[in-house]
């Protein structure tokens, strides 16, 4: 387990207390030899929700980023489902402090890897096109690839889900001939296609709505209408 020194939890500590209740974020680089603490911007649209850390570039042409710091000014320091994936996906351990009761949350990567139903959703980390991604590895060993996603970026005049699937191998099928690992993307309160979902066969699909737990619904209805198009990828 990385271990801090007291004068950088104090840093880390001043930085999380000054941003909240905003969730604060930082990095860790190693640079002429010692350890830094690096306070980054967090530009997430909800930033007393979760973080979106901007800044990695700057510090990296200064140092080797060792860790990643945020805080949980309204929860305790365990990292979350959300923290965990987002650490694997980091390689590298994350340090997370309450402002409030100055408590300290730890975790590392060690192979972490969520179920299909049940997660909370947080945007860019855990969210429809995650469990896609997860669950084409899983079950076809297909890895396609992840891209950043910032939010409302259907509101901003980008379309990622219909460009991004054709570059992963994707291409339109009619909705009639549906079969299971079928992709349908879906526009939902959006100009644009901004919902990913799985068809598993005899009328379910697996998906992750924002605001809700992934699960497995009946097809129809509500997302029968909202839906754009369907998805077949290549390899079938």
């Amino acid at each position: 387990m990385m271990q801090l020194s007291d004068e950088l939890r104090s840093e880390i500590l001043a930085h999380a207390k000054a941003e909240a209740p905003r969730e604060c974020c930082g990095l860790l680089a190693v640079v002429k030899g010692r350890q830094r603490y690096f306070p980054c911007q967090n530009i997430a649209e909800t930033p007393d929700e979760h973080f979106v850390l901007d800044g990695w570039n700057e510090v990296e042409d200064k140092g080797e980023v060792i860790a990643v710091v945020h805080s949980h000014p309204t929860t305790n320091p365990e990292p979350s489902a959300a923290d965990r994936v987002a650490c694997e996906k980091s390689e590298l351990p994350w340090f997370i402090v309450n402002p409030n009761t100055e408590a300290w949350g730890y975790c590392e990567p060690v192979g972490f890897v969520l179920p299909y139903v049940g997660r909370e959703f947080v945007h860019g980390v855990v969210d429809c096109y995650t469990l896609c991604r997860d669950w084409y590895a899983r079950e076809w060993g297909l890895k396609l690839r992840d891209y950043h996603r910032r939010d409302q970026w259907w509101d901003h005049g980008e379309n990622l889900y219909l460009e991004n699937f054709q570059k992963e191998g994707f291409y339109k099928i009619p909705v009639e001939e549906l079969q299971r690992g079928d992709a349908l993307l879906m526009n939902l309160v959006s100009p644009v296609p901004n919902h990913a979902a799985i068809y598993l066969g005899d009328q379910q699909v697996l998906h992750h709505v924002q605001g809700r737990l992934s699960s497995r619904d009946v097809y129809g209805g509500y997302y029968g209408k909202s839906t754009a198009c369907a998805l077949r990828h290549e390899s079938r």
